[in-house]
């Protein structure tokens, strides 16, 4: 069952598109035309395979949360903006948990199976925050370096390559047990500013002696578009210090025969707090889940016990119809939001009975006893256009 979508100020509600112009098409590309024997996806439509592998070396520079609404509205960004061939969507859910290990993997959701930031991990009987391996609010049953071999059993895209594979990551998460996972194949190095990030790919270009794949996470402008808003002057400020040190990386990058390749996870959009619904003020919905809320602010997962199911769907419909599209989690895998089959073994029970899409700029959230309180201004997880669309930027040195 699926209520009828609305229409989004942010922009139209927009869902993925496995079918050729999606991140995951993008790495289908990249890995094609990096000697991957791997063909599970259409290539992007944009930048084919054969395309890209007429350069010696790729570079991929992941700006988290760089959406497209954001590089045209602002003129911050005039080099990312003069190299931009086009846009792409991201996966669903929109949020990093998803699309970084696309990126990482070159899997959709549908196969990797990582759905959003707060995860049930059937497992080991516990719900985690997938990308730094902790549980929500509970005594760790297992260590972080411990889970992965776990719980994930898909290879890295590094691991596929036919060529030399480095990622450049920040100090704090390059050696996460949840990065060194998934960069398995690849040489890493941290970085600590933006301008050593920028001159870390520059030598790995310049000192190259065999053809090289380089992938670059950049997260900073996503924690200040959470911290400050989307439209924030912290956040543009960040985006134009970003800009201008990739006008100087395309002077370096002369003459080394590189695809230069500029893109992000996700886009933003702000919601207000008078947008935001707290379980608190829901006691009766609460009560009725089986377990926390899982996923995201604006894509949340419901796991309800059968019995409980009408009263579940009831109290949605009347008492939040203005601000969520109810969907039975299943429809959701067999309408292809997640991508195509075959399927994660474990995909139905990482989304629990029901998602939860917002409307409009609306989110929803529970809060644990003990649990630190998140305020964030901006969002995404959701399917409006903002959120969904992000810029495809691409030159080749």
């Amino acid at each position: 069952m699926s209520s009828t979508r609305s229409t989004d100020p942010i922009g139209t509600t927009r869902l993925p598109d496995y079918a050729g112009n999606s991140i995951v098409n993008l790495m289908q590309s990249i890995a094609t035309a990096c000697g991957s024997t791997q063909r599970r996806y259409h290539q992007l439509q944009a930048l084919p395979a054969a395309k890209l592998g007429e350069a010696r070396h790729i570079v991929l520079l992941v700006i988290d949360g760089l959406g497209q609404r954001t590089l045209e509205r602002h003129p911050a960004s005039p080099n990312l903006q003069r190299h931009a061939i086009g846009t792409m969507t991201s996966v669903f859910p929109s949020t990093t948990a998803s699309a970084i290990t696309t990126f990482m993997t070159g899997l959709a959701p549908a196969q990797h199976g990582l759905t959003g930031w707060h995860m049930h991990m059937d497992e080991i009987d516990q719900t985690l925050a997938i990308l730094p391996l902790t549980p929500r609010c509970a005594p760790a049953k297992f260590l972080p370096e411990e889970l992965p071999s776990r719980l994930f059993d898909h290879q890295s895209l590094f691991q596929q390559l036919d060529r030399d594979c480095w990622v450049i990551a920040p100090l704090d998460i390059v050696g996460s047990p949840f990065n060194a996972w998934h960069s398995r194949g690849a040489r890493s190095l941290a970085y600590n500013t933006i301008p050593e990030m920028f001159a870390q790919l520059s030598t790995l270009l310049r000192e190259a002696e065999t053809p090289r794949y380089i992938y670059a996470y950049y997260p900073y402008l996503d924690s200040h578009s959470h911290s400050f808003g989307c439209e924030s002057k912290q956040a543009l400020l960040n985006l134009a210090a970003l800009d201008t040190l990739f006008g100087n990386l395309l002077l370096d990058a002369k003459g080394s025969d590189t695809w230069l390749i500029a893109t992000a996870d996700h886009g933003f959009i702000d919601s207000p707090p008078e947008r935001v619904i707290s379980l608190d003020q829901h006691p009766q919905l609460a009560a009725l889940l089986t377990r926390p809320l899982c996923g995201e602010r604006r894509a949340t997962y419901c796991y309800v016990s059968e019995d409980r199911r009408p009263a579940f769907e009831s109290y949605v419909r009347q008492h939040l119809d203005h601000c969520v599209d109810l969907h039975r989690s299943s429809d959701l895998i067999d309408a292809g939001w997640f991508g195509p089959p075959p399927y994660h073994p474990r995909l139905a029970s990482r989304i629990g009975d029901y998602t939860l899409v917002m409307k409009d700029d609306w989110t929803i959230k529970d809060r644990l006893p003990g649990e630190r309180h998140y305020p964030m201004l901006g969002v995404h997880g959701g399917i409006s256009g903002a959120e969904m669309t992000v810029p495809l930027i691409a030159v080749r040195a």
